[in-house]
């Protein structure tokens, strides 16, 4: 059986302009997908009018809490010590958010109770195993 964890929380998104728009956001993370977390946005704050979702490395997130991290469409990196920009890049653009690093803290931690960060693998290594062990094809 999968676990899933889901904590709101609020979001900044800086504009162009430098102005601050509120964005309610939801961090997720499953078991089913252990390496990843999850950040997926209400349809009435995306431009298309459905969620957004977000997926990137659980370790990035960790990683950018402490320093700058990311080269991709995630980037991630501390804002002081009482926020953390994320940004997200597509085709379309780039939309910069702060969150609070608190917050994060605690999501992160929250994941960590349901897979630490070194079993991450253990799931594929055990499906592995377990379709071997019974003789079936991997």
């Amino acid at each position: 059986m999968h676990v899933t964890l889901q904590q709101p929380t609020g979001a900044r998104l800086i504009t162009a302009a430098d102005q601050e728009i509120a964005v309610p956001a939801t961090l997720r993370y499953t078991s089913a997908d252990p390496p990843a977390v999850h950040i997926d946005f209400p349809p009435h704050v995306t431009v298309d009018g459905e969620v957004a979702t977000w997926t990137f490395a659980r370790v990035l997130l960790g990683e950018g809490l402490r320093s700058p991290a990311g080269i991709g469409n995630v980037r991630v990196r501390p804002a002081g010590t009482a926020h953390t920009y994320i940004e997200f890049r597509s085709p379309q653009g780039m939309a910069r958010l702060r969150f609070a690093t608190a917050d994060l803290l605690r999501f992160l931690a929250r994941t960590y109770t349901v897979v630490a960060l070194d079993e991450e693998t253990v799931g594929a290594e055990l499906d592995h195993g377990l379709v071997t062990l019974f003789g079936g094809r991997v």
